[in-house]
């Protein structure tokens, strides 16, 4: 009796020990609130102007359309592409630490495991786990698998951890948004630090987030990827191009993300122009064109 109380005292205590819990990760969160906040500021009338305005939408596309679509995504993560001279990459890989949504190096790597596990449960942002997950909250979670430690970068990310610029880049990325906000408010005051700093990235960081959330729930799909990728119109007009999300899951180290005519990509089309201007090379494609849509998705994600 005294021995199958035993074992069953054992097989209860192995059995109940689980992975350990998602915890807050405070930097990005404090971070976050910080400029959520502070991006409230564009309902005060004093602080509009047009010029902060244009600043706003300028820096949503040079942040966020080449620093994070282009750069980040397209150029560090994919390498659908490649540069000359190689200071060029830096110095837009700068242009993406603004956008407010990390360095280089961790941006890539959880990007790359997105990838290999793409809306099954070790996926980083699925939407499986609900849309708000998907969008933004991951970003301020994290458990012993998505920690980003030196492990963590190595695994998902050994090329740009080799190169000591990328990590210097990535050590101190927090300050590059911060100098843009000192900049900012010299060169136009509290207009442009509150709508071309504080709202704009807030404006990146949700146009981003949606090819997370929304192109996995709602729009079509033109390729039959293992996972829950979309095709979506008006995410992609608002990251230029990074919402034809189906075409890159199926084709990922594409430079060119809109296939059909009416699939316009502004990031590709930058890519482009600078291949005209001699400064990207290597600029892959695919070698055929997508096929008629499959399937139609809309609902939800519970």
């Amino acid at each position: 009796m005294r021995d199958a109380l035993n074992q069953r005292l054992i097989m209860t205590t192995t059995t109940t020990v689980g992975p350990a819990p998602a915890r807050l990760s405070w930097a990005p969160v404090i971070w976050m609130g910080a400029l959520h906040v502070t991006a409230l500021l564009v309902f005060v009338p004093a602080f509009f102007s047009w010029s902060g305005l244009a600043v706003c939408l300028f820096l949503h596309w040079l942040t966020g359309g080449i620093g994070v679509c282009m750069t980040y995504h397209r150029l560090l993560t994919h390498r659908s592409f490649a540069l000359r001279p190689k200071w060029l990459e830096y110095g837009l890989t700068i242009l993406g630490t603004c956008s407010s949504e990390g360095g280089p190096i961790g941006w890539v790597a959880d990007h790359r495991k997105h990838h290999a596990n793409s809306d099954e449960e070790d996926d980083t942002h699925t939407p499986l786990r609900g849309f708000l997950w998907a969008h933004m909250c991951w970003f301020m979670m994290v458990d012993d698998s998505t920690e980003h430690t030196p492990e963590f970068y190595k695994k998902w990310c050994p090329d740009l951890c080799k190169d000591p610029v990328h990590r210097w880049i990535e050590r101190y990325h927090i300050v590059f948004p911060i100098l843009l906000f000192v900049g900012l408010y010299a060169l136009g005051g509290m207009s442009w630090l509150v709508w071309g700093g504080f709202f704009r990235s807030i404006f990146v960081l949700h146009s981003t987030w949606l090819v997370n959330s929304a192109s996995h729930v709602w729009g079509y799909r033109s390729h039959p990827t293992r996972d829950r990728s979309t095709n979506l119109w008006w995410v992609a007009l608002l990251t230029y191009g990074e919402g034809w999300h189906n075409n890159h899951h199926a084709l990922q180290t594409s430079a060119r993300h809109g296939l059909r005519w009416w699939e316009v990509d502004m990031t590709y089309l930058a890519i482009r122009a600078m291949k005209l201007c001699r400064i990207a090379y290597d600029v892959r494609l695919p070698k055929t064109r997508s096929a008629a849509p499959v399937m139609a998705m809309s609902g939800s994600t519970e």
